[in-house]
C-alpha cells in the first residue's frame, strides 16, 4: 500500500520557498516556477535551489550539462556510463548537491518532448536512487512528483503529442527544430516511477552507499539493470525465487541465503570471536554483495565478517520481514510462551517458514557451548543482533 503524498498545492508552496528562482533577457525578469521546472535545452547560470554555498553553485551548473549530457540532449564525448559516474560520484562525495541532483532531474522529465531523454532522465534519477537519498526537507517533493507517474503512461503520450503540436504550429517556419520523439522507447515511464517509488521508500532509511570507496562503473551498470532484473537484495522472497527459478529451478530456499551462510561457516565463523557483532570492512561487503547478485561467491573471501554481515544485510533489506508485519502484535504477545511461538511459526506462509527455520537451524550451531566459548556469541547475543 502507498502512502498518500503531500498535494499538488503543498509541492508548489514547497517550490515557491526554496527554489532559486532564475531571471531572463535585458530585463532580468523573473522566470515562472512552471518554466523553472519544464524542460530547458540550455545551461543554467546558478543553482536551481537556493543555497549560500560557493562551490554548490559552481558544481550545480556543471551537473546540469551533465545531466542533459546523460539524457541526450547536450553532445558529449563522454560514454553515459561514464556520465552517470561522475554524476553519481559528485553528489555522493558532496551532500549538498544531492537535492540538486534531483530537482534537476525532475526539471528535465517534465514537459520533454522527446521520449528518449524522458526515459533516460527517469533512469538516472532511478540509477542516483541507488547511492543516496534527498534530503528529508525534500524528500516528500520528490515522493509526490514520482507518485504522480505511477500510472501517467497515457497521459505522458498524450502531453507529448500536445507540446509537439504547439511547438510545430511557433515553428513552423523555423528550420532548426529538436528532434521530437513521441515513439515510445525502452521503459514505460511507470515502470521508473515504480521502482524510484520503491527505492526512495527504503534509500530514505538505508542512507545509500556506505564506506570509503567511490561509486565504480560496475555499481552504475549494477543499478540500471536492477531498474528491470530485481536485486536479490531488497527485493520479496517471492520475487528472489522467481528470479532463481531458472538457475536453481530445484532450490526451495533463496540461494542467496542458503550459499552466504554456508560461506560463514567455511571460513570458521562459528569459531570467530564476535560474528555476527563485529561488522566486516564496509567496502569489502559492498564489493562481495555486486558479485552475490551476479551469482558468484569469489574464492578469495577469508574474513567470515564479510558474508556473516552480508547475509544480515540480506535479511535486513527483505521488502517484507522473513516474519511478515500481520503477524508483528502476536509476536510480541507471546514472546515468552514457546508453544504459542511456535503456532506463528506453523501459520507463516511456506516460504517464509522455509526461510526461518533455515536460519534458525543455522543460528543453533552457533550456540552450541563449544562454539559460544570461542566466539562469546550466545543465544542471547544472537537474538540481539538478529
Amino acid at each position: 500500500t502507498l502512502r498518500k503524498p503531500i498535494s499538488q498545492s503543498s509541492m508548489a508552496d514547497w517550490a515557491s520557498k526554496n527554489l532559486n528562482m532564475h531571471t531572463q533577457g535585458i530585463f532580468r525578469r523573473r522566470i515562472s516556477i512552471s518554466n523553472m521546472l519544464s524542460w530547458n535545452g540550455g545551461s543554467i547560470k546558478k543553482p536551481m535551489l537556493i543555497t549560500s554555498n560557493r562551490t554548490i553553485k559552481k558544481e550545480a551548473c556543471e551537473m546540469f550539462k551533465l545531466v542533459q549530457s546523460y539524457m541526450g540532449d547536450r553532445q558529449t564525448r563522454m560514454d553515459r556510463n561514464h556520465v552517470a559516474l561522475v554524476t553519481v560520484t559528485k553528489c555522493w562525495s558532496m551532500q549538498g548537491l544531492r537535492d540538486e541532483l534531483y530537482i534537476q532531474l525532475i526539471r528535465q522529465t517534465t514537459d520533454n518532448t522527446c521520449y528518449r531523454s524522458l526515459a533516460w532522465g527517469w533512469e538516472l534519477m532511478a540509477i542516483s536512487l541507488g547511492f543516496f537519498s534527498p534530503s528529508p526537507k525534500f524528500q516528500s517533493y520528490l515522493e509526490g512528483y514520482i507518485y504522480r507517474h505511477l500510472d501517467s503512461d497515457e497521459n505522458i503520450a498524450q502531453r507529448i503529442k500536445e507540446l509537439v503540436d504547439l511547438k510545430n504550429k511557433k515553428n513552423s517556419k523555423s528550420r532548426k527544430k529538436r528532434k521530437q520523439n513521441t515513439e515510445e522507447e525502452g521503459l514505460p515511464i511507470s515502470t521508473y516511477a515504480k521502482y524510484c517509488y520503491r527505492k526512495l521508500q527504503k534509500v530514505a532509511i538505508t542512507g545509500g552507499k556506505k564506506g570509503l570507496r567511490k561509486p565504480t562503473v560496475e555499481e552504475i551498470t549494477h543499478a540500471r539493470n536492477a531498474i528491470v532484473t530485481p536485486s536479490l537484495f531488497g527485493s520479496s522472497l517471492e520475487e528472489i525465487m522467481l528470479r532463481q527459478q531458472d538457475k536453481y529451478p530445484g532450490n526451495k530456499l533463496p540461494w542467496v541465503q542458503t550459499q552466504l551462510s554456508q560461506q560463514v561457516l567455511a571460513l570458521g565463523g562459528e569459531q570467530t570471536e564476535g560474528i555476527f557483532r563485529i561488522p566486516g570492512d564496509i567496502d569489502e561487503v559492498n564489493a562481495l554483495k555486486l558479485q552475490v547478485d551476479q551469482w558468484r561467491i569469489p574464492s578469495s573471501l577469508s574474513d567470515p565478517n564479510i558474508p556473516a554481515s552480508l547475509l544480515k544485510l540480506w535479511y535486513r533489506e527483505l521488502e517484507e520481514p522473513v516474519i511478515p508485519q500481520q503477524f508483528y502484535k502476536e509476536c510480541i504477545s507471546n514472546y515468552e510462551n514457546p508453544d504459542a511461538a511456535v503456532a506463528v511459526v506453523q501459520l507463516l506462509p511456506e516460504l517464509n517458514r522455509l526461510v526461518l527455520c533455515y536460519l534458525i537451524h543455522f543460528l543453533q550451531i552457533f550456540a552450541q557451548p563449544s562454539n559460544v566459548g570461542r566466539t562469546k556469541m550466545d543465544v542471547n547475543n544472537l537474538a540481539m543482533v538478529m
